[in-house]
C-alpha cells in the first residue's frame, strides 16, 4: 500500500474529488509515524493527529498497482476538456468547492479547518454546482503531471521502500521524480539519483540552528552539513524545505534563502500551518504580510534580481529590498514570486491553506486581483 495526497488521487482517477486547482506533481508518502518528533508535523512520533495526515492535506492508501497503473496511463496524458496545468476550475473565495469521495462527505477531506481540524467542503446552491467539477476514474479531467514526488517518513524501513519505488515508477513514466527524505550520507543521496530520482530534498525546515532546536528533533549540524556536502557533490540536484512561522525573524530566513541559492540548492517555501495533535497545534499561522515579503525576497534571490548584501533589516524585519518600489513592482508583477515555489512542476494546491482565506503559495497563475492584494500585503505589519 502507497498513500497518495487526495489531489493526486483525483488526478490518477483513483477518487472522485471535486476541487479548483488540481496538482500537477504526484505526491506520493511512504512510511507511517516517523522516528522524529518534530513539532510541527503530524507524522512524529508521538503527534496523535490522524495517521493519513501530513500538513491539512490526507492522504488515502492505495494498492501499489493501481498507483503504478494510474502513473503509467496517466502521467504524460493531456487533458481532454482544455484544462491545462495550474489551471483554475471557479470556486467560492478561491477554495475547494466540494472535497469528497465515493460517497462520503468527511472521509475524503483534502483539507483540514482551524488548528487542523477536519473540514468537509460540501457545494450548495447554484452557483456552486454550475461551477463545481469532478474527476473519476476514466474521466477527461486530468492534469498533465510534470513530476512525482515522494514524501518519506525518517525511517530506514521507509527509505529502503522509497529506493525500490523509484524503480518501479521509472518503468512506468519518464516523469522526473523528487524523494524528500532522511538519507544518512552523500553516497546515500547519489543512490537516490542513481535509481532514478533527478532532486533529492533534505529537508532543513528552520532557518536557524535555534529554532531548530525548539521544533525540531535530530542535529542541526548533521542536518546542514549533510544538504552542504550533498549540494557540492551533486550540483543542480539537491532540495530543502524551509518553513516561514516557527519563531524566526524575516531576516533569518532569507538569509538562509540567500545561502542556500548560493549553494545552488532548489527552495521549497512553506507557511507553519497548525494541525490538530501536534504540538504546536495552537500555534498561529505566520502573518500573511511577513509572509508575502519573504516570498518576494526568495523570488528575487533565486532569480539573481537582487543581492542580499542591498538587504536592509530592522528589527529582523525586511524594510528594503535594495531597489526603488518601482523597480520591485515591475519584477513582481507578474505573481510569480508569489506561486508555489520548489522543483519545477510543484505546485501543492492547499497544502498551508484554511480554506476561506487568502492563499499563502498559489497554485496556479494569480488574477490581477490577486496580484494586487499581494503587493499591498508586502507593505503590511501586523
Amino acid at each position: 500500500m502507497i498513500r497518495c495526497s487526495l489531489g493526486t488521487a483525483q488526478v490518477l482517477g483513483l477518487k472522485k474529488v471535486k476541487v479548483d486547482a488540481l496538482p500537477t506533481t504526484a505526491y506520493l508518502m511512504i512510511g507511517e509515524h516517523c522516528r522524529f518528533n518534530c513539532a510541527f508535523c503530524a507524522q512524529a512520533r508521538d503527534s496523535s493527529a490522524r495517521a493519513d495526515l501530513l500538513s491539512r492535506v490526507s492522504w488515502p492508501a492505495y494498492e501499489d498497482a493501481e498507483v503504478l497503473g494510474a502513473l503509467d496511463s496517466r502521467a504524460e496524458r493531456a487533458d481532454q476538456d482544455g484544462t491545462r496545468e495550474g489551471a483554475k476550475v471557479p470556486g467560492v473565495f478561491g477554495v475547494p468547492l466540494s472535497l469528497q469521495g465515493s460517497g462520503e462527505n468527511t472521509g475524503a477531506s483534502a483539507v483540514s479547518g482551524a488548528a487542523g481540524a477536519p473540514l468537509s467542503l460540501q457545494g450548495s446552491g447554484e452557483n456552486t454546482r454550475a461551477s463545481a467539477v469532478s474527476g473519476v476514474a476514466g474521466s477527461p479531467l486530468s492534469s498533465v503531471l510534470r513530476r512525482v514526488c515522494f514524501q518519506v517518513v525518517q525511517d530506514r524501513e521507509a527509505l529502503a521502500e522509497a529506493k525500490k519505488w523509484l524503480g518501479e515508477v521509472r518503468k512506468h513514466s519518464a516523469l522526473p521524480i523528487c524523494v524528500s527524505a532522511g538519507p544518512s550520507s552523500s553516497e546515500e543521496v547519489g543512490e537516490l539519483l542513481r535509481l532514478g530520482a533527478d532532486h533529492v530534498s533534505i529537508a532543513l525546515d528552520a532557518a536557524t540552528a535555534e529554532v531548530f532546536a525548539r521544533v525540531k528533533d535530530g542535529s542541526w549540524s548533521a542536518r546542514y552539513e549533510l544538504l552542504r556536502a550533498a549540494a557540492q557533490r551533486y550540483p543542480g540536484r539537491i532540495a530543502t524545505h524551509l518553513i516561514v512561522g516557527l519563531g524566526e525573524s524575516e531576516e533569518d530566513m532569507v538569509r538562509r534563502l540567500a545561502e542556500m541559492y548560493q549553494l545552488g540548492v532548489t527552495v521549497a517555501l512553506f507557511a507553519f500551518t497548525p494541525v490538530r495533535g501536534t504540538r504546536l497545534e495552537s500555534a498561529g499561522p505566520p502573518d500573511i504580510g511577513q509572509y508575502r515579503r519573504v516570498q518576494a525576497a526568495n523570488y528575487l534571490l533565486r532569480e539573481h534580481l537582487a543581492d542580499i548584501a542591498g538587504f536592509r533589516f530592522v528589527g529582523g524585519r525586511i524594510e528594503d529590498f535594495g531597489m526603488t518600489r518601482a523597480e520591485l513592482k515591475d519584477y513582481l508583477a507578474g505573481g510569480e514570486a508569489f506561486r508555489t515555489s520548489g522543483c519545477e512542476g510543484c505546485n501543492r494546491p492547499y497544502y498551508n491553506e484554511v480554506p476561506g482565506r487568502e492563499l499563502y503559495n498559489y497554485p496556479c497563475p494569480l488574477t490581477e486581483a490577486e496580484k494586487e492584494g499581494a503587493w499591498e500585503r508586502l507593505w503590511q505589519h501586523p
